[in-house]
């Protein structure tokens, strides 16, 4: 028919053509041209070397140890333990100051492939962890040991990220790394666990050859060229001592003292991050008491925000690349707001709607916060300090992790206590803490845009 073509869908936005463009997104050539040799480095190191890290995700390590140690400690036992294996990427956070203060005027590169091979030593001895009390142990000490190992990496490899990337691709960059690292992690962690419902003993072989795999990641990242990295050596060389990392945590007040604004937003990033992290156990508690999901709360939990998260990292990544980090906060926290009043109505009303909802909007919001989580420290921290901003803020993750996922618990089981079915209250107690985050982050925003705008106009001032 005539016009027959002009009702047809243009060749641009055809599945086909959209798939290719987002195919094309991910390559080096989409890249700025200074960045585009180590981002094909980094690019191949996170193909690979999520094979270690799959198996150190609470929803895969935590199955592990539920099935197989069942009956060899006392059901109690078993499920701190296996709280323990959740909380651990959080907690483990705690001793980032200890790898800032070691790094500091080392290779980066080199000290980053220390640690990424400590952590294919203590995958590949998983595997050797005996069905014991004293195996218990052993598992849960090299899961810690991994994590802590990991909190290291994601510490310095922010500093290399900050020189060896523009601002305005940062984000582009780290989005494009964390999608492929999440994928990863998310098909693995489904393939072992497929493996294990049919071969108990199949993580025994799969994490030795994954963990083998693995060291084609660690051989990508040991070729990254780190820009200017003389140069940042020598400035964290001549730092006076009283500026140099500490190996004493609580050297982060000096950093949070010294920068008021930055602060301020650690402050708002406690609030946001306790009230996200307790309710982390309190939601497979009540997958499994409240909507009565055995295995399939998995997909809950863990696989639908794994998977939401690499759809909304392109949007988030055009958002931070062009605003400074709090603006984007402002923003970016009202998600969490409404994923977990969802959830909070959801056991409230024994919604799986909304459960899917909240969820959902849940890997939406921690797309953005994977990119704000590792970038968001540089939009304060000068050049040469970048890796104590970051320790500052990791470590202060790490503190949360210890204190929020057994405050959930605990308030989940008050609840439950005073009047049986009340638990899902503990969402509504986090949804404030989340409130109070987000209504932090607006405040420094205007604080901060009315400082700038002051300082413009003095600035602009003739001089006398």
């Amino acid at each position: 028919m005539p016009g027959a073509t002009d009702q047809s869908t243009p060749p641009s936005r055809t599945p086909g053509a959209l798939g290719k463009h987002v195919f094309v997104s991910f390559l080096p050539s989409s890249m700025p041209l200074l960045s585009r040799l180590n981002y094909r480095r980094e690019l191949t190191a996170a193909f690979f070397f999520p094979l270690v890290l799959a198996a150190v995700e609470g929803g895969v390590s935590g199955v592990i140890v539920k099935n197989a140690y069942d009956g060899v400690v006392d059901a109690a036992t078993l499920n701190y333990v296996v709280a323990g294996l959740v909380a651990a990427p959080a907690f483990a956070n705690v001793v980032s100051f200890l790898w800032a203060r070691l790094a500091h005027g080392v290779d980066k590169v080199r000290f980053i492939n220390a640690l990424q091979v400590g952590m294919i030593a203590s995958v590949a001895l998983l595997a050797l962890a005996p069905r014991t009390p004293l195996g218990l142990l052993m598992f849960l000490a090299l899961v810690l040991s991994t994590r802590v190992c990991y909190s290291g990496v994601i510490t310095l490899r922010s500093t290399i990220w900050g020189v060896n990337y523009p601002k305005g691709a940062r984000a582009r960059v780290a989005g494009k790394l964390t999608t492929v690292q999440v994928l990863v992690i998310a098909l693995v962690g489904y393939a072992l666990g497929e493996a294990m419902q049919h071969w108990s003993n199949a993580y025994r072989l799969l994490l030795p050859l994954g963990s083998a795999a693995a060291m084609v990641g660690v051989l990508a990242w040991s070729r990254v060229r780190v820009r200017g990295h003389r140069r940042l050596l020598r400035a964290e060389r001549t730092h006076e001592r009283g500026q140099r990392p500490s190996f004493n945590p609580a050297a982060i007040v000096r950093v949070l003292r010294e920068d008021p604004r930055y602060d301020k937003y650690m402050t708002a990033q406690m609030l946001l991050g306790l009230g996200n992290m307790m309710t982390w156990a309190p939601v497979v508690i009540m997958v499994k008491d409240v909507f009565e999901i055995e295995y399939r709360a998995v997909a809950l939990t863990h696989s639908i925000p794994l998977l939401a998260m690499p759809l909304s990292i392109p949007i988030w990544a055009r958002v931070l690349d062009n605003r400074h980090v709090v603006y984007f906060r402002a923003i970016h926290s009202w998600f969490f707001v409404v994923s977990t009043a969802l959830v909070f109505g959801a056991g409230m009303l024994v919604s799986m709607p909304l459960l899917i909802a909240g969820v959902v909007i849940k890997g939406f919001a921690f797309g953005g916060g994977a990119l704000a989580w590792n970038l968001g420290h540089l939009d304060f921290a000068p050049e040469d300090r970048a890796s104590e901003y970051m320790a500052a803020h990791v470590t202060l993750t790490g503190l949360r992790g210890l204190i929020a996922p057994f405050m959930g618990v605990t308030l989940y089981q008050l609840f439950e206590s005073i009047s049986k079915g009340s638990g899902p209250w503990v969402f509504a107690v986090a949804s404030f803490l989340v409130i109070l985050a987000a209504l932090g982050f607006v405040a420094l925003h205007r604080q901060m845009s009315r400082q700038d705008r002051t300082d413009s106009v003095e600035g602009a001032a003739p001089s006398a």
